[in-house]
């Protein structure tokens, strides 16, 4: 069963480049990571500068891997004296409903 974690990422004013470079650099070393089904940034559309990562992990051994990895290891570094606050992260479970290539992720 798929994992799939929401993480919100909150830059503090005037670091939002900063912070998005970050993640950028960290996509494809992620992406390489074993159980990686997806790893996508989302950019806020209102008027905070909050990032989304929207996340598919095959099982939560995968995501437990991921979560001592290097990349994430280095975003963490790259990032951590950048946030407004900590990173909000939760994970679920799909529940899937109408049309099966829409109704989860």
């Amino acid at each position: 069963m798929s994992i799939v974690v929401v993480a919100t990422i909150t830059p503090k004013p005037g670091e939002e480049d900063a912070v998005r470079d970050a993640i950028l650099a960290a996509i494809p070393k992620v992406h390489a990571e074993p159980g990686c089904e997806k790893y996508a940034l989302h950019e806020s559309t209102g008027d905070d500068t909050s990032f989304v990562m929207i996340e598919r992990w095959e099982s939560m051994e995968a995501l437990a891997v991921h979560g001592a990895a290097p990349a994430l290891a280095e975003l963490g570094a790259a990032i951590g004296g950048l946030l407004a606050g900590p990173l909000d992260v939760k994970t679920f479970t799909a529940s899937p409903a109408g049309d099966a290539d829409k109704g989860a992720i």
